[in-house]
């Protein structure tokens, strides 16, 4: 009998991590959200979620100063408050920051006023620490709910998700990622990476293959003619 049990839960954790891997979630929350942006000029964003990281942000400032690619950085308050010269570092090299939320957790669980506590919490943090003010906001998981969209929407707040999900954080291997992206990229993509975390986690975890593709991704997009903007620059510009 406990033998049968372990094998169930074994596959019902294999099928669970397929279905994350295989796909993406935010397809059932983008409704009243801005995922892509309608445009006939070749722009993309590069958005990256979960940071700061003490270890792979400051890899992938690196590369991004190296392709000369300005980015937008969804932060997690709990994380700029404990690496707060990573989170500087991001504002003084010109990168748009963006409100993760304090501590990931979806937003789902939570009530409004919770919400909306956790939202201006962590929008001091990033206030405090960098000096930058943030008006655009991603929720963990991107799990939403109408009620939720409409209060964030009421804070202020564009609520920004993605139209292309890198998978990073799987570890894919670099190459891969970067074909999977090319392959299905149009005008007015926001692509999604991360800066930290791993399949289960927002910190630890290795950002490798995230930051050997931006070089690889900027080259060959380039190639066929997109330039690469902030999330702000996309929706404004």
């Amino acid at each position: 009998m406990l033998i049968n049990l372990v094998f169930i839960l074994g596959g019902f954790i294999v099928i669970a991590g397929g279905f994350c891997v295989f796909f993406d979630q935010a397809v059932l929350t983008r409704r009243g959200t801005i995922y892509r942006v309608k445009t006939d000029r070749k722009r993309v964003a590069l958005t990256f979620d979960d940071g700061p990281s003490p270890v792979w942000t400051p890899k992938i400032l690196d590369e991004l100063k190296k392709a000369d690619i300005k980015a937008t950085f969804f932060m997690i308050g709990h994380h700029v408050q404990k690496y707060p010269e990573v989170a500087r570092r991001v504002a003084q090299e010109g990168h748009t920051l963006g409100n993760h939320g304090y501590a990931h957790s979806v937003l789902l669980y939570y009530t409004l006023p919770e919400i909306e506590e956790e939202i201006k919490y962590t929008e001091y943090v990033i206030r405090e620490t960098t000096g930058c003010t943030t008006r655009i906001f991603r929720p963990p998981k991107a799990w939403l709910s109408r009620s939720i969209k409409k209060k964030i929407k009421a804070m202020g707040y564009d609520i920004i998700l993605w139209s292309l999900n890198s998978k990073d954080w799987v570890s894919f291997n670099h190459k891969h990622i970067v074909r999977y992206l090319v392959r299905r990229v149009r005008n007015g993509d926001i692509l999604l990476f991360h800066d930290s975390g791993d399949v289960l986690t927002t910190e630890g975890g290795s950002r490798n293959q995230t930051v050997k593709a931006i070089s690889l991704l900027a080259r060959t997009l380039r190639e066929k003619g997109f330039e690469f903007v902030s999330v702000e620059e996309l929706m404004y510009g």
